[in-house]
């Protein structure tokens, strides 16, 4: 493998690295593959051209010539994959399916309608001589003590004669071989600088959109946060101070009011009221726990795991407290992954475990179940369980994975930048 990042940088180092790497033949590849793309780009673009000009008088030319630009955003992916062979790597960083995602929002730059009539009339046919020159002149003097042989051999008007003139000639000829080497590299790195000239601003806008939309996403889950923490500090600061204030009122009318129907009436409401409470600290902790806004994770998973009815062992190591939307994300996936331990594995036991590495939180849920645990994105609760927290971790930068082969365990793993 090549030391050298790219065939430009293989170009400017020492003479035996260049040619001893797989730039000069990267560089070869490169332009021979230009020249049937930019054949099959000019019989495509003049095949629509003149259809386009041809129907334009019904209307229906409008729609054929709205073609080039398909034809030359497909021509733009193409040559950003075929500038791995000089540059080393694509011009972006973006995964395809961000590619994708950004793309439909983005028309095709008229840089890539430029680039591709100018593939179809000026490069191919310059990469073209040029490969044929980098081949043909090393080639015919490495061959010349044998073509002497067999015909006369004449080369820019040096008759080559058999013998020592033809040894001379194939000595020329590594020389020229060298030289071929490096204009195939010039010419293919300056191709490639002018491909991304044109093509990079595209990349550059792409890249941008992809940036927005992963800044949304946090932005939206930070505003669902702190929109989660107003609601359950409403809560637990009125209503269920209030429901607080009712059941004691409650108990002291039991002891004020004579054995008989009414008693049993306030008894029964008394007995309803704390239900609702009960029901009301449930729905709280659901919403955002406080022990996580005033404690951290840690706190809030041993709540958790004390309220299980599946024994949790519990084992964190976290120096610090998270970010907010980090924290939320993980303690909902604890808790959620053990309301499924405890609905449906039938397991006798289950583990969490968290730790920091490098820059990201790593937690795991683990049970000793029958497995078989899927999350599909049919299912009905799909916004609001394990699948709806694995979309609320991406937004975040995270993952969740779930393995569950049958007969069990059953993992639930999470990973987010923190």
């Amino acid at each position: 493998m090549s030391r050298t990042p790219d065939a430009w940088a293989a170009l400017r180092s020492r003479p035996g690295r260049y040619l001893g790497s797989r730039w000069p033949w990267g560089a070869l590849a490169y332009l021979l593959t230009t020249v049937p793309i930019g054949v099959l780009s000019l019989v495509l673009l003049t095949v629509t051209l003149f259809l386009g000009v041809a129907t334009l008088v019904v209307l229906v030319g409008i729609v054929v010539l709205a073609t080039v630009p398909v034809l030359a955003g497909l021509l733009g992916v193409v040559e950003r994959a075929r500038l791995r062979l000089v540059l080393g790597s694509a011009p972006s960083g973006m995964t395809w399916r961000e590619r994708l995602r950004a793309g439909r929002r983005l028309p095709v730059s008229w840089r890539e309608v430029g680039y591709a009539f100018l593939v179809s009339v000026v490069l191919w046919p310059l990469d073209a001589l040029v490969v044929v020159f980098a081949v043909t002149v090393p080639a015919v003097l490495l061959l010349a003590p044998w073509l002497a042989r067999v015909d006369r051999l004449e080369m820019l008007g040096w008759q080559v004669d058999p013998g020592a003139e033809a040894w001379l000639a194939a000595l020329i000829g590594l020389v020229a071989l060298a030289g071929s080497a490096y204009l195939v590299g010039v010419v293919g790195v300056a191709q490639a600088a002018l491909a991304r000239l044109l093509l990079d601003p595209r990349e550059i806008e792409l890249a941008a959109a992809v940036a927005d939309l992963r800044r949304s996403r946090v932005d939206l889950v930070d505003a669902f946060e702190t929109e989660r923490k107003r609601i359950e500090r409403d809560l637990h600061d009125g209503v269920q101070q209030q429901l607080v204030a009712l059941t004691m009122t409650l108990g002291r009318a039991e002891m004020e009011v004579p054995p008989g129907p009414a008693l049993a009436l306030v008894e029964q409401a008394h007995q309803q009221a704390e239900a609702a409470l009960d029901d009301l600290r449930s729905t709280v902790r659901g919403i955002h726990p406080r022990v996580l806004v005033d404690r951290g994770l840690a706190a809030a998973v041993h709540e958790v795991a004390d309220r299980s009815p599946v024994p949790v062992a519990v084992d964190i190591h976290l120096d610090d407290r998270l970010p907010g939307p980090v924290e939320a994300a993980a303690y909902f996936v604890v808790s959620e992954a053990l309301t499924n331990v405890a609905r449906h594995s039938d397991a006798g036991r289950a583990e969490v475990h968290a730790w920091r590495r490098g820059g990201a939180l790593v937690l795991t849920v683990v049970d000793d179940g029958h497995g078989g645990a899927r999350v599909t994105d049919t299912d009905e609760d799909a916004g609001s369980g394990l699948r709806g927290l694995g979309l609320r971790l991406e937004a975040l930068g995270g993952s969740l994975v779930v393995t569950s082969p049958t007969g069990g365990p059953t993992e639930v793993r999470m990973e987010c930048p923190c």
